[in-house]
C-alpha cells in the first residue's frame, strides 16, 4: 500500500480521490477535502522515512539490549527511538517540505493557502507579480523549515 501510494503523482492522486473525498467529508473541494488527499499522500511517505530511520539502528545495539533483558517496549523507547532520533527529525522535516509542495498543488481543488492564491490570482488573472511573490514565500518557508530541521538534527547528534 505504501509503495503504491508513493508511486502515484500527487496531482493524479488528488483528482482520483475526489469521489472518496466526497463520500468521506461530503465535499470534493475546499480545505477539508484537500486534507483528505494530503493525508493519504503524506502518511505513506512519512511511514517509509520512519522505517528507513529505524532500520539504520545497528542490530548490535538492539542485540545488546535484548541480552541485558530489556522488554520490547524498553527496546523501542530506550534503543530504537534515541538511536533513530536524528533520522526521525530529518524525516519529519522532509515530510513537512513535501507537504508544503503538495498543499500548494491542493490549491487547484480549492485547498486554500498559497496554492489557491497563486492559481486564482496569479495564473487565472495573468498577474505574474502574485505568482512571483507566492513562489518566493514558498521558497523562503521551505528553506526556513529545512534550516530549523538541520539545526535540530545537529543538536541531537551532539547530545
Amino acid at each position: 500500500v505504501v509503495n503504491i501510494t508513493r508511486s502515484v503523482p500527487y496531482a493524479i492522486l488528488m483528482v482520483a480521490l475526489i469521489p472518496f473525498t466526497q463520500w468521506l467529508v461530503n465535499t470534493s473541494i475546499g480545505p477539508i477535502a484537500a486534507t483528505v488527499s494530503l493525508t493519504i499522500a503524506t502518511a505513506p511517505f512519512f511511514a517509509r522515512l520512519v522505517e528507513t530511520s529505524l532500520r539504520e539502528v545497528p542490530t548490535g545495539t538492539v542485540d545488546a539490549a535484548e541480552v541485558m533483558g530489556l522488554s520490547n517496549g524498553q527496546i523501542v523507547t530506550k534503543v530504537f527511538l534515541p538511536e533513530a532520533l536524528p533520522g526521525l527529525i530529518a524525516a519529519t522535516t522532509n515530510t513537512i517540505v513535501v507537504l508544503i509542495g503538495y498543499s500548494a498543488m491542493a490549491g487547484l481543488i480549492g485547498g486554500g493557502g498559497l496554492g489557491r492564491l497563486a492559481y486564482n490570482y496569479g495564473y487565472q488573472r495573468f498577474d505574474s507579480q502574485i505568482m512571483i511573490v507566492t513562489i518566493v514565500v514558498i521558497v523562503i518557508g521551505v528553506q526556513l523549515i529545512q534550516w530549523i530541521g538541520d539545526k535540530i538534527v545537529a543538536a541531537v547528534d551532539h547530545r
